[in-house]
């Protein structure tokens, strides 16, 4: 199993952060979209270590043209000799329209689709110099002339990654894209039952295998060094769980497991704003449907007993405070790479 992390927004950080990162045995780096752009730091992310993966995790995909991530893709996939992955996300319509000030005229999943189609379009023409005849109800790229044409890679292009919480999005990723980032609002139930037999459609639809394929995600990881900083970090999973659970369009993930009335109400509470009470609905079985929780010492078996068999890679926290810390989560990091996955089965033979 792969391991990924985060790491800080602030750009004079990000340099010593990745060094640190790496030297800790880290397979790679993700970034979101929060309050800041997720590749401008990447750039930094690859100039200071030499074999960590890039992700965005994820970019808003529809406020941007094709173009546009095409471009900064292309440049960043060179400048990391093939590092990259471009992880993208639909975000919900109140987002898109009100916060982006972008349209939302057809349903995301199609769009989606026809958005990395596009972008694999784009890099078929400047890597074969392919004429550009990609014409869809959401997106056309007909035109490109040679002052704007970057020029082939000498390596791959950048791998494509959605995240999925619905069904029909789960069936593009395995279409369409070299991965599925399934979102943290998930319990490994609701994937199997729901998420993975879809993209088992879509892989099948595109004539690939699921040992070509890389699933990452799946749900959140509490974990601290005793019991106290445990309770402490489940605390964090169940806020964050309120917060993501009060989406309505989340609810078919609480509907599995019989919860669906809980996402009614802390949708209430979030337009009254309850922000600091709505934590108090999310319970303790809830939690561990959603998260791995463990200290230190059974964290690694709790990953592989959710995950193990499923899930490619996975993303921790780990912000060591000492060397002491340092070395445990080197050792912690190097054990839950053991965890065989279907990925990694295919690498290895």
């Amino acid at each position: 199993m792969k391991v990924e992390t985060g790491i800080p927004f602030q750009l004079g950080s990000i340099a010593e952060a990745v060094r640190r990162i790496e030297a800790m045995g880290y397979d790679g780096i993700i970034m979101p979209e929060v309050g800041h752009d997720p590749l401008l730091p990447l750039i930094l992310a690859a100039e200071h270590s030499e074999r960590l993966t890039l992700s965005t995790a994820v970019m808003i995909a529809f406020p941007r043209a094709p173009m546009t991530v095409a471009q900064a893709g292309w440049d960043l996939q060179r400048y990391s000799k093939g590092r990259l992955n471009i992880g993208l996300g639909s975000q919900v319509k109140g987002h898109n329209v009100r916060r982006y000030q972008t349209h939302w005229d057809t349903p995301p999943a199609p769009r989606m689709r026809q958005y990395v189609q596009c972008l694999r379009a784009i890099w078929d023409s400047w890597q074969n110099g392919t004429r550009p005849d990609f014409v869809t109800e959401n997106y056309k790229y007909t035109l490109m002339t040679p002052n704007f044409n970057p020029g082939p890679l000498d390596i791959p292009p950048p791998r494509v990654m959605i995240s999925a919480v619905n069904p029909v999005m789960a069936k593009v990723a395995g279409e369409v894209c070299d991965g599925l980032r399934l979102h943290g609002f998930n319990t490994m139930k609701y994937a199997r039952e729901v998420l993975l037999p879809k993209v088992q459609e879509g892989l099948a639809r595109a004539g690939k295998s699921r040992e070509d394929f890389e699933i990452s995600g799946g749900g959140f990881i509490a974990m601290g060094a005793n019991q106290a900083e445990l309770e402490q970090n489940i605390e964090g999973v169940r806020r964050q769980l309120s917060f993501y659970g009060s989406t309505r369009s989340y609810q078919g993930v609480m509907d599995a497991h019989g919860w669906g009335d809980i996402t009614t109400q802390l949708n209430s509470m979030s337009i009254q704003g309850k922000w600091d009470e709505m934590p108090k609905l999310i319970s303790d079985d809830m939690v561990e449907e959603f998260a791995a929780v463990g200290t230190y010492d059974n964290i690694v078996a709790q990953i592989e007993k959710k995950f193990g068999g499923e899930v490619d890679t996975i993303a921790i926290g780990f912000p060591p405070r000492d060397p002491d810390e340092e070395a445990r989560a080197k050792e912690l990091i190097a054990a839950i790479q053991r965890i065989p996955t279907p990925l990694r089965q295919k690498v290895a033979a």
